[in-house]
């Protein structure tokens, strides 16, 4: 009786270190998982900010090309008074929300404006 309780107890103390080795194995894999998805994500948005330093890049050549000078502060104006007018903002709430005359609004797109409503009767027929 003695030894059988002992055997027992000696299979089970076998059975439970192998169960600490297996979870150990499967913690061991999942952490190289995570790790692997971890630097194919760091690898992706490296290639993104690389593409989006050339394209400041670009569009900074282009604007000395162009012969616009703006300087930051105007450059982010432009963009979010273009953003606004992107998702349909009329010019009279874009000036209100910037605070200056609709007619400076109305300016600054003007350029942006003739594009869309030459591709709209280009594409209409």
């Amino acid at each position: 009786m003695v030894w059988t309780l002992a055997g027992l107890f000696g299979i089970s103390v076998i059975l439970l270190v192998i169960s600490i080795y297996r979870t150990s194995q499967a913690s061991k894999a999942e952490h190289k998982q995570i790790d692997l998805i971890h630097i194919s994500t760091m690898k992706e948005i490296n290639a993104i900010q690389d593409a989006i330093r050339n394209i400041e890049l670009d569009i900074e050549v282009v604007m000395r090309e162009a012969g616009v000078q703006l300087t930051s502060e105007e450059k982010v104006f432009m963009r979010e008074v273009l953003d606004l007018a992107n998702r349909n903002y009329s010019t009279e709430s874009i000036a209100d929300m910037k605070q200056v005359s609709v007619e400076k609004i109305e300016q600054m797109l003007a350029p942006y404006r003739t594009l869309k409503e030459g591709r709209k009767v280009a594409n209409e027929n």
